[in-house]
């Protein structure tokens, strides 16, 4: 089961330390829906850094869905 996010009004630091809080926790997938391209950018690379497959979905109105998935030896990245 995924975990859920919205980090969207939020201005960085904060979406970045809200999604580090949930992936130290260890779940194996989070959806964050954020409305700013640095929150997006910084994510990205939080989830690629903690372990995780990013998988990024323009959604309408300027608003992103960040998909973060563990990687392990089942999963392959598209």
């Amino acid at each position: 089961m995924e975990k859920v996010v919205d980090a969207r009004g939020l201005s960085c630091p904060l979406p970045v330390l809200r999604v580090k809080a949930v992936l130290e926790e260890g779940p194996e997938e989070v959806h964050v829906r954020v409305d700013s391209a640095a929150a997006k950018e910084n994510l990205s690379r939080l989830g690629q850094s903690m372990g995780y497959c990013v998988d990024i979905e323009g959604l309408t109105g300027g608003e992103w869905l960040i998909r973060l998935r563990r990687k392990d030896k089942d999963y392959v990245s598209t």
